[in-house]
């Protein structure tokens, strides 16, 4: 039975999101990160974790992908990492060791999200079941995103028992609700928090871009090319629509600009400094 509890009327804290970044994939083609846009662009896609505080403990969202060399060799992907932007020495320098982290959402178990939850010695995963069994027995076509190519070991496997799976929208902590967004993958899901500026979302894979939010000039939001079902996708998206929130990307260089998300003051919307995808590079 699951500790945390169905999503109910979210109560407005003194919750921050910190985004940290933790490597960045350079040569991304555009294309694959904005559905039926960018036909020959190429990016730099920032790998993100997000760190939510001023509750009782810290809760971290997404650990981020493997080193440069695994990334390369099982996703084709050419990563950058300093040393200072190892996922350990990041959240040192945020003040934290990974044993001080009880809890770490996964907003899905694709490679570039998970890869170092074995650092996390004392938490708990917080997964969508649907998530959890897709990533058991993927489709051939997608057996790689969730590191069940040749050689390889999906990271979650190393933590499976201390997997808390949930089912739907489901608050884990005050202030913090998992919000269910099935389609970039079965189990996608975003994560909500109610900070003294309003509520934010961290949006997952559902949207990699600011580009992808903000759409195009009728208003119509974007998906990225890498989806398991657009009707949810689409379905997802009407979702966020009617959470009135402020949607932080997943993927986006863009997000590393405001250092905290959830000051009392708004921060301005990084997006609105570029007039490109908000991923141009």
């Amino acid at each position: 039975m699951s500790p945390f509890e169905e999503a109910g009327s979210p109560a407005s804290t003194g919750l921050t999101i910190r985004p940290l970044g933790v490597g960045t994939a350079t040569g991304v083609p555009l294309a694959s990160l904005v559905y039926g846009r960018g036909w020959g662009e190429f990016v730099d896609a920032a790998m993100l974790m997000f760190l939510i505080e001023g509750g009782p403990a810290p809760i971290l969202v997404d650990t981020g992908t493997p080193g440069p060399e695994l990334t390369a060799r099982h996703h084709r992907v050419q990563l950058e990492r300093a040393a200072d932007a190892e996922p350990r020495a990041v959240l040192a320098a945020a003040g934290y060791d990974p044993a001080d982290i009880p809890i770490v959402v996964n907003t899905h178990l694709h490679w570039d999200h998970c890869a170092n939850n074995g650092l996390f010695s004392r938490a708990t995963f917080v997964v969508q079941e649907r998530e959890l069994a897709y990533a058991s027995d993927p489709l051939p076509l997608h057996r790689r995103s969730y590191d069940r190519g040749p050689g390889s070991t999906p990271p979650w496997m190393a933590v499976h028992a201390r997997i808390e799976t949930v089912s739907g929208d489901c608050r884990i902590a005050e202030g913090v609700t998992v919000i269910s967004l099935p389609g970039h993958t079965p189990g996608s899901q975003g994560v909500l928090v109610e900070t003294a500026a309003g509520p934010y979302l961290i949006a997952g894979d559902t949207v990699d871009l600011y580009a992808n939010w903000h759409g195009t000039s009728t208003g119509d939001h974007l998906p990225s090319s890498v989806f398991f079902s657009m009707l949810d996708v689409h379905e997802s998206f009407e979702k966020i629509d009617a959470l009135d929130c402020t949607v932080i990307p997943s993927h986006d260089p863009l997000v590393l600009r405001t250092e905290v998300f959830g000051h009392r003051e708004p921060e301005a919307d990084p997006a609105t400094a570029s007039p490109g995808t908000g991923g141009e590079r």
